[in-house]
């Protein structure tokens, strides 16, 4: 793809500066965000386990031992085994809600994954912009300084006044102040990129070429619905709440089991030991249980319109998302385009006052002001630059589009359908079966 091959060029040789690459794939393999919500996928595996024992036999053994008020001791030795035969579709459906309940955690996963790689990528450009910031606030105080320069020599000549000095004293004053400012900005840049990559940054590359976007809003709201993480999860809970009303009502129905009890009783009396064994069959029917059932089908059928409801919004909530980035990234590229003119403006500007200055035709604050307004048009230009590329991320991510598998980051991917294959069938014995599982997906 267009975007991953831009990031691939972006890779640095031994020694060069890190690329917003670099950055994407330590977030993704440090984040304990993605590591928490894998868990939570793994737990909604299980309850697809849970749902597919219920057709499974239930073998118990059991044991006991009394003894009499007479001193007759007795003991008994059992094995036990039920399976339910028919229960109206209930465990059927059970089955059906935690797939689909798995679904969901699946897109919440990727959902995950997107704001991990979105935070990455913010905090990329902020700390560039923070030490761009920097570079502009430092050669500031190094333009002030030679303004001051000069005009105290002009001062000792008799061309100014001493007013003129002050307030050049008084400029650079200010720019140290903003110095310090910008060098604690960077510091906090520094940390928030720490807290989002899982690491500290180097020396930053510049960002690789903007990735290929739709050509219009409708296109790019278009895709959205089609690939959007939290529209599909929201699809797999309204059916997940649509199949719990049919759950509902089928605890409604009989149920039918058969069960079988073979064992050994050692009675120390009259009686000897004997051993015993017997089948059954059972049948429940549901006549009356206090409104119980009703109930539960009336808050079944209320939580299916909640989730429906809330598909609704969520469709709302994402034409919403890809309408504010479309927007952030056209304003920030034409705020780009007339910060670029501005600048050139500026430093036109700036120069031709710094010579009318020497010829007695511009004062030193003429001077001081010029160059405060290149020096604000560059900072305005950064901002407009961050803006615009975490623009561009953030309608990926508007989009679905913002994973590592879109990006062609080179990480170990993590398939949760390996985890869920193999409890779906829900063996017996899964202990060391799973942990090469979870070694296999780079947890270990």
């Amino acid at each position: 793809m267009i975007l991953g091959a831009a990031l691939a060029a972006a890779m640095p040789l031994a020694g060069a500066a890190e690329t917003l690459t670099d950055t994407l794939i330590s977030a993704y393999r440090n984040s304990d965000l993605l590591a928490q919500q894998r868990a939570v996928v793994r737990a909604s595996d299980e309850d697809v386990a849970q749902a597919v024992a219920a057709l499974r036999p239930v073998i118990a053994l059991n044991g006991n031992m009394t003894d009499s008020y007479r001193g007759d001791i007795s003991s008994t030795l059992s094995m036990t085994a039920d399976l339910l035969i028919y229960d109206g579709g209930v465990s059927r459906l059970a089955i059906e809600a935690a797939r689909e309940s798995v679904l969901a955690t699946r897109a919440a996963l990727v959902e995950r994954e997107q704001n991990v790689l979105l935070d990455a990528v913010t905090a990329y450009m902020d700390f560039r912009r923070e030490v761009q910031a920097l570079d502009i606030s430092q050669n500031n105080v190094r333009v002030i300084l030679r303004e001051l320069e000069a005009a105290r020599d002009r001062f000792e000549v008799g061309e100014i006044t001493r007013t003129d000095v002050s307030q050049a004293e008084a400029r650079l004053a200010e720019a140290r102040s903003n110095l310090a400012l910008v060098r604690g900005n960077v510091e906090v840049a520094r940390a928030a990129f720490n807290l989002a990559v899982g690491r500290f940054p180097g020396d930053l590359a510049p960002p690789p070429p903007e990735p290929a976007l739709p050509t219009s809003q409708a296109e790019a709201t278009a895709l959205a619905r089609q690939r959007a993480p939290a529209i599909r999860q929201s699809q797999h809970n309204v059916r997940a709440a649509e199949i719990n009303i049919s759950r509902a009502r089928a605890a409604m129905r009989p149920t039918v089991s058969i069960g079988g009890e073979v064992g050994y009783n050692n009675r120390d009396d009259a009686f000897g030991n004997r051993d015993f064994g017997a089948a059954r069959l059972g049948i429940n029917v549901p006549i009356y249980q206090g409104g119980r059932l009703s109930s539960l089908t009336r808050q079944a059928v209320a939580n299916a319109e909640a989730a429906r409801a809330g598909l609704l919004f969520t469709a709302s909530t994402v034409d919403s998302e890809v309408a504010r980035a479309w927007s952030a990234l056209q304003v920030a590229r034409a705020s780009i385009v007339a910060r670029e003119q501005q600048i050139r403006a500026a430093e036109l500007a700036f120069e031709g006052v710094q010579e009318e200055a020497t010829l007695g035709a511009r004062t030193t604050l003429d001077v001081l002001n010029a160059e405060q307004e290149l020096l604000d048009a560059r900072v305005v230009l950064l901002d407009a630059q961050r803006t615009e590329y975490v623009a561009v991320y953030g309608l990926l991510a508007a989009m679905g589009l913002l994973t590592a598998d879109h990006l062609g980051l080179d990480v170990p991917r993590y398939d949760p359908a390996i985890y869920y294959s193999q409890v779906e069938r829900a063996p017996t014995e899964l202990g060391q079966r799973l942990d090469r599982v979870l070694r296999a997906q780079g947890r270990e």
